[in-house]
């Protein structure tokens, strides 16, 4: 006798089978059925302007979303400590497995001392040198950039108080850096006059 043959012959078997096949449709069909859900709650939390539309030739409109970024990046700080910086347009939640969608990126910065300088270095690609705004304290530098196609926005905490006044700037190929002299500090202290 045949393998088919044998088969044939057990009926049972060809009924459990089709069942299984009907409980895997019926989980295709849920997993399709989650899946638009989830695309419809996708949509409302994306901001407009991440949102293109496309008619193609043969009339059908195609919908694109993003770019939607999320990373990185870690350094050694100079007491040795890690410093992490997150950068995109795109924060994970902790809570609820959900995130928050912005439509300005966080671009990746780096911070980096010497022993009378801070200099930033910021990511910057797709914008042009008069697309960006920097706004300066002691303890802080404040980036915004906006082009027809990108925007960032960025507050960075500098590690040490600066001049803002001495600020230096450039920018080439997409990399923005800022060069700060140190605020000096007076290390003979202040008369303080008695009256």
């Amino acid at each position: 006798m045949s393998w088919e043959e044998w088969f044939k012959r057990r009926r049972p078997f060809t009924s459990w089978f089709q069942e299984i096949e009907e409980m895997i449709r019926e989980m295709e069909r849920e997993m399709e059925r989650m899946f638009e859900r989830s695309m419809k709650e996708f949509e409302e939390m994306v901001p407009k302007e991440l949102v293109r539309e496309y008619k193609l030739p043969d009339g059908s409109v195609r919908r694109e979303w993003g770019p939607f970024v999320y990373g990185y990046s870690i350094t050694i700080g100079p007491d040795g400590k890690p410093i992490i910086r997150e950068f995109g347009n795109v924060r994970p939640s902790i809570t609820g497995g959900r995130f928050a969608l912005k439509e300005e990126r966080e671009p990746l910065v780096d911070v980096l001392t010497t022993d009378d300088e801070v200099k930033v270095i910021v990511e910057l690609p797709g914008v042009n040198k008069e697309d960006i705004k920097l706004t300066a304290t002691e303890k802080s530098l404040s980036i915004n950039a906006q082009s027809p196609d990108r925007k960032y926005s960025k507050r960075v905490e500098l590690p040490e108080e600066v001049d803002p006044s001495s600020a230096k700037s450039t920018y080439k190929n997409g990399i923005l850096e800022v060069t700060f002299k140190k605020k000096e500090s007076r290390q003979e202290g202040f008369t303080i006059k008695i009256d």
